[in-house]
């Protein structure tokens, strides 16, 4: 967004665009659409938002050193003439809507389905709180899930009946929705459910993979319990989150980068099937191992002289010497 200031107004953006902020260049498409369409009342609207950060005193960001030194350091850029910033994640919610969501019975019987299974065996799909799926997309998925084999779970739910209101959990998952025989067919290996609490799930010694919607939260928490992501971004910025997990930082495996390429939004069987395959292999274990040593990073950023823990000691002498 900073980057965006510093582009005329009228400049068309090529099919590549270096931002300061990553080490390799961003595919255009993958930017959210107010960038693109830089004649619409959004992208004016973003950019003069954006200008008055350099009017604060310092911006706090939930992220961490360890995780992401090349953006960071890009921000300290003499050019951007930016304020301090202080990193001081990751800020995750361990705990969430668990204890008070309706489906708490449901969230049960997740965990006890989970608490049967080998550890680092299941895939767990979820793409967040307005992630749906259309029926077509749901079948390739489902035939992609079968063809692959491995253990899964799905979080599914119905899309909403109105615009901008939340996706409902399905009153009864009807067989329907899926091709004939999916259900007893994979009855062994999987199970599709309703809304579960990510972050209990992804906590689970069971769960080996996490095909995600690529929002900010959902990485700190695959990161966090040293979960391999695949990527499925869907809207806003889950794009440049895809592309910086994948070719930035190499901690997760490309399902999808960009919805508006390929065809369209929809996402074939075999790349479901490609993508689950390379997320559970891992690349011979090189993957989950890259995960996991990025997982005790961002504990340790948070205990004592920790990178987060010293950033956030030092917005705290900042705070206090205006006092």
């Amino acid at each position: 967004m900073l980057h965006l200031t510093t582009l005329p107004a009228t400049e068309s953006f090529a099919t590549e665009l270096t931002v300061p902020s990553y080490a390799n260049a961003i595919p255009s498409n993958i930017l959210p659409s107010f960038c693109i369409k830089k004649d619409e009342f959004g992208y004016s609207t973003f950019v003069r938002h954006t200008l008055r950060y350099k009017e604060t005193k310092g911006i706090i960001v939930n992220t961490f050193q360890e995780l992401e030194p090349y953006a960071l350091d890009s921000l300290s850029s003499s050019y951007l003439d930016l304020p301090p910033i202080y990193p001081v994640g990751p800020i995750i919610d361990h705990v969430g809507p668990a204890k008070w969501h309706s489906n708490r019975s449901g969230h049960e019987k997740t965990i006890e389905w989970l608490d049967r299974q080998p550890e680092s065996s299941v895939v767990f799909l979820c793409f967040g709180s307005m992630g749906c799926l259309t029926p077509v997309q749901v079948r390739e998925i489902a035939n992609g899930l079968e063809r692959a084999g491995y253990r899964f779970l799905w979080a599914l739910r119905e899309p909403a009946k109105a615009k901008l209101k939340l996706p409902n959990d399905y009153e009864h998952l009807d067989e329907s929705l899926f091709p004939d025989g999916f259900i007893d067919r994979t009855a062994e290996i999987g199970l599709v459910c309703g809304w579960v609490p990510q972050v209990s799930v992804l906590a689970h010694k069971s769960i080996g993979g996490f095909v995600s919607h690529c929002g900010w939260n959902s990485i700190l928490e695959g990161i966090w319990y040293g979960v391999p992501i695949a990527t499925w971004p869907l809207y806003g910025e889950q794009q440049l989150n895809a592309f910086e997990m994948v070719r930035e930082l190499g901690l997760g495996v490309e399902i999808r980068l960009d919805s508006r390429d390929k065809g369209g939004d929809l996402v074939l069987a075999e790349d479901v099937e490609r993508g689950v395959r390379e997320l559970m292999d891992g690349g011979d274990g090189e993957l989950r191992k890259k995960v996991k040593e990025m997982s005790e990073k961002s504990n340790k950023a948070l205990i004592e002289n920790g990178s987060s823990f010293k950033a956030l000691g030092g917005l705290i002498d900042v705070l206090l010497s205006n006092i």
